[in-house]
């Protein structure tokens, strides 16, 4: 919960660069993702900044982090239906999957109720598909 003392974000070229980043991938990123896609509109934007911005965008609600094992976070616009993700083993991008597997029906232990689940698909994306031929 933000401290009623906040500093009040302001909507800056680095923000709005950063928040182009989302739109124009239309897939979760790192933070190093964000600033080589935020330095082409802003130059001068920094690592520190991006952090700030994806911190504050969380907070806002505007991200979520995408929590993968043994990755580091990933942010992605909040609000989208239940979905999976796909991590390329050869660039590390993560891309999202449309939809989900209609009927999981694990077997689960005696007295235990599954409340969810995460899926996650590795392999090679189209992109690296010719290179690791």
């Amino acid at each position: 919960m933000k401290s009623k003392h906040a500093i009040p974000t302001r909507n800056t070229r680095q923000k709005d660069a950063i928040r182009a980043a989302f739109v124009e991938t239309d897939r979760p990123l790192s933070p190093e993702e964000v600033l080589s896609y935020a330095q082409r509109a802003v130059a001068d934007v920094s690592i520190a900044t991006v952090y700030r911005n994806l911190k504050t965008m969380v907070e806002d609600g505007w991200l979520v982090p995408v929590q993968l094992p043994g990755e580091a976070p990933r942010y992605e616009p909040a609000g989208k239906e239940h979905h999976h993700h796909f991590l390329c083993n050869e660039c590390r991008r993560v891309y999202e999957l449309d939809g989900c597997v209609p009927a999981i029906n694990p077997k689960l232990p005696r007295g235990f109720r599954a409340l969810g689940h995460d899926l996650l698909l590795y392999g090679i994306c189209a992109a690296c598909v010719p290179r690791h031929v």
